[in-house]
C-alpha cells in the first residue's frame, strides 16, 4: 500500500475519532440532540471512508458510500449485518435531524446510536489498522 493511501486512511480515522469526541462534548454540554446525532453519524461515516480507501473505492454521495460499504464488506461476509444496520439507522436519524423541520432527535435516539457508533468505530478501526 502506498504512502498516499495510508495518509488518507489515517486522516479518515482521525476525523472519526474527532467526530466521536465532538459528539460526547456536545452531549455533556447539553447541546442539541440533532448536533450530537450528526457527529455520531460522521464518526461512523469517516470509518467507512477509510475502509473503502483500503480497496481504492469512493463515491460522491453518502448513500453511494453506504451502498459500497454494504456491497464490499457486508454482502461478502467480512462483517456482520448488525453493524450495517447501525450505520443505516444513524444515517436515517442524521437525515431527520438535518433536513426535516417537524421531527426532533430524542434522547432515546442518542441512547440507541451512541453505543452502536462506538462499537462500529472500534471494530472497524481495528480491522483497518490490521489491514494497512
Amino acid at each position: 500500500m502506498n504512502n498516499e493511501k495510508i495518509t488518507l486512511i489515517s486522516y479518515r480515522l482521525s476525523q472519526s475519532k474527532e467526530s466521536m469526541k465532538e459528539a460526547e462534548t456536545l452531549l455533556v454540554g447539553g447541546m442539541s440532540f440533532r448536533s450530537v446525532m450528526n457527529r455520531l453519524y460522521y464518526s461512523m461515516f469517516y470509518v467507512v471512508l477509510a475502509l473503502l480507501s483500503l480497496k481504492g473505492l469512493s463515491s460522491s454521495k453518502h448513500f453511494g458510500i453506504i451502498s459500497l460499504f454494504d456491497k464490499e464488506f457486508i454482502k461478502t461476509g467480512i462483517f456482520e449485518k448488525e453493524l450495517s444496520k447501525a450505520l443505516h439507522r444513524a444515517f436515517e436519524l442524521r437525515q431527520i435531524g438535518d433536513y426535516l423541520e417537524q421531527k426532533d432527535i430524542t434522547q432515546e435516539d442518542i441512547d440507541e446510536i451512541k453505543p452502536a457508533a462506538q462499537n462500529f468505530v472500534d471494530k472497524y478501526e481495528k480491522y483497518i489498522v490490521k489491514n494497512i
